[in-house]
């Protein structure tokens, strides 16, 4: 049997199709497996809305944002001392005081 140019040229578009494809469904996959937030609190299944550290990480920068600052949710969430910041510019708010109360002056950790 030989190969030819053609054969070749098939062969790379179907694994090139098959590559996307296979990129769709795994993205697909991931939203529809996202943790979903309400304000400070995620859902979950059969329980109902718990505040939970990612969700209120997510919220503070949300809140922060609003006031001004530039944050994202990855750097609250990952970086203390961003957190710090973003409690300073908005831990006043009563949105996110709870979430804050460790990071303002006269908190538990200061």
């Amino acid at each position: 049997m030989t190969i030819t140019t053609k054969m070749i040229k098939n062969t790379i578009l179907a694994l090139g199709f098959g590559a996307i494809a296979l990129t769709v469904m795994q993205r697909t996959a991931d939203a529809g497996s996202g943790i979903r937030c309400s304000g400070p609190y995620q859902y979950v299944k059969g329980v109902g809305k718990i505040a939970t550290p990612y969700c209120e990480d997510k919220y503070l920068a949300r809140v922060a944002r609003s006031r001004g600052m530039k944050i994202s949710n990855r750097a609250v969430r990952l970086n203390p001392h961003a957190k710090q910041d973003a409690c300073d510019i908005a831990g006043h708010d009563i949105r996110v005081s709870g979430i804050c109360s460790d990071y303002r002056y006269g908190g538990r950790n200061r």
